[in-house]
């Protein structure tokens, strides 16, 4: 996704992305990834791990909070993670999820996306493109009445 929409070249980003959920979904840990991958790999990767220690709901906060604080690296990974998940989200979710847990999603990835606006236009407006029609998509399925208010 980096690459092929956004351009992104930088191996370490690019490695990153690829690694970016593993230190908080293994036990792996940053210095593993440090000397398997690199510190700048390994950093880079730990920047955009949750603390899985903390409630989802604050993790969730702290995820928007400091978005605008990332790295211009770690806001790619970031970007490519959020387009990602949406897609999946909005077209493929976990079962037991539902129509307005799908919705709040996407609204709350909005939150997290606009912290790394300026980091690259085309990973940024692919963003806004797939949220838009996963937002449609989702809707247009709702039964009546179901979905039609924005989620906060």
């Amino acid at each position: 996704m980096l690459a092929r929409v956004g351009g992104v070249c930088e191996i370490a980003v690019l490695e990153a992305a690829v690694l970016h959920d593993t230190i908080e979904d293994t036990r792996t840990t940053e210095a593993e990834l440090t000397e398997r991958f690199g510190a700048e790999v390994a950093g880079l990767v730990a920047e955009v791990s949750d603390d899985k220690s903390l409630p989802k709901a604050e993790r969730k906060r702290l995820q928007v909070l400091h978005a605008p604080e990332l790295s211009h690296g770690a806001k790619l990974v970031k970007l490519g993670d959020k387009i990602c998940n949406v897609i999946d989200v909005a077209s493929a979710p976990p079962k037991d999820w539902s129509l307005e847990r799908r919705l709040e999603y996407l609204a709350w990835s909005r939150q997290v996306v606009a912290g790394c606006r300026g980091t690259n236009a085309a990973l940024e407006r692919f963003f806004d493109e797939v949220v838009a029609a996963g937002e449609a998509r989702l809707r247009s399925s709702a039964p009546e009445g179901a979905g039609s208010r924005p989620s906060r």
